[in-house]
Parts: structure tokens; C-alpha cells; sequence
């Protein structure tokens, strides 16, 4: 059981990571270097790690599951910083930076899908499919129009000029609504099913 945890949670960091760093990626090839000079621009695990986001939460999320808890497993990385007004097109590029986010996860889920494919073996099972499941999870969950997460700044991107303020507004409470929209149920009702399906078009069973 442990070293299903680890696995688990090292797939979890992983993808985490590769999510955050897309976007830093992202930012500097349209024009924003403000992660490349604060040392973000890397893979290098230690630089990305959010004490509470990346391991205190996931793991006792994860071990709550395998002790029969019906919880839902989640966490984030240390944001990488982003200077909205250094790219080139803000509003347009915006979009670009958070939508890169959700895009590396759903590359990963086709990549572990495909392992899966290939070796169809029963030791095996478990583990491609959560790492389909995560990050299939990562990119929905990201993909929502709730500030700070990644769909919000497609929405920004989207909306005019005289509302971008009010919706920006939002950010400052947006931890709290995920919570909230948590304890309602709302993600297993509307975000679980979707990443189920999606799996499926995969060929995994979620």
C-alpha cells in the first residue's frame, strides 16, 4: 500500500509540475520572461513545490481514499509568475498561457492511455489508469471560468474591456468558491463524469 501511495503521488507532483511549467513556457515564447528571470522556467521539482498544494493536501487526500474515505483528490503547484502585460498581445495571449496548462495534462492522459494500450497488463492497470485519471482531473478542474484557475483567463481573454475588472475581482475569493462548490458536490456531479467520459474516449475505465 505504501509504495502505491508513492507512485501515486509522484504521478500526481509530476503532472503538476509539467502543468505549471507549460505555463511559464508558454508566457516566454510570447513574450514575457518574468518566469525564465525568476528561475521558474525549469522541471526541476524543488522550484515548483508548494508545501501544502503539491504535498501535504494530495497526500492525506490520497491516503484518505485508500482507507474508503470518499473524498476528491486535488492539489496545485507553486504558481509560476506571470506578467500579463509583458506578452505581446495581453488579451489574446492570455488565453494562450492558461489554456497551455490543461492542454499539457490532456497530452499526458493520451500519452499514459497509450502505455496502457500497450501493455495491458493487470500490475499495470491501476496505474495508467489514475495517471489518465489526474490528469484528465487537472485539465477539467484547471479548465473551470472560477479566477485564479486556468479557464478564467480564457474568459478575460473573451470578455470586454468594462467587465474584465469586476471579473478580475473574483480572484480574491476564488479558493473559497472551490471549496464551497467542494463541500455542494458540485465536482462529482458535474466534473467526475466528464473526465469519466473522457477517459473512455482514451479506451480507459476511470
Amino acid at each position: 500500500m505504501i509504495i502505491d501511495i508513492l507512485i501515486i503521488i509522484l504521478v500526481l507532483f509530476f503532472s503538476i509540475i509539467l502543468h505549471e511549467y507549460a505555463h511559464g513556457w508558454t508566457a516566454y515564447q510570447l513574450g514575457d520572461p518574468t518566469a525564465k528571470q525568476a528561475g521558474r522556467l525549469t522541471l526541476n521539482p524543488l522550484k515548483h513545490i508548494d508545501p501544502l498544494g503539491t504535498l501535504l493536501l494530495p497526500g492525506v487526500l490520497i491516503v484518505l481514499r485508500f482507507l474508503g474515505y470518499d473524498v476528491f483528490v486535488f492539489g496545485w503547484a507553486k504558481p509560476v509568475p506571470v506578467n500579463f502585460m509583458r506578452l505581446r498581445n495581453p488579451k489574446k495571449d492570455m488565453m494562450w498561457v492558461g489554456i497551455s496548462g490543461p492542454i499539457t495534462n490532456i497530452v499526458l492522459a493520451v500519452f499514459f492511455s497509450l502505455l496502457a494500450k500497450a501493455y495491458p497488463l493487470p500490475q499495470y492497470a491501476d496505474f495508467f489508469a489514475f495517471a489518465v485519471f489526474i490528469n484528465l482531473l487537472l485539465a477539467v478542474f484547471n479548465i473551470m471560468p472560477i479566477p485564479p484557475l486556468d479557464g478564467s483567463r480564457i474568459v478575460m481573454g473573451l470578455l470586454p474591456d468594462r467587465y474584465l475588472l469586476a471579473y478580475s475581482r473574483l480572484e480574491r475569493y476564488g479558493i473559497f468558491i472551490v471549496v464551497v462548490l467542494l463541500y455542494l458536490g458540485l465536482f462529482e456531479r458535474v466534473v467526475v463524469p466528464i473526465i469519466v467520459f473522457l477517459g473512455r474516449q482514451l479506451g480507459v475505465s476511470l
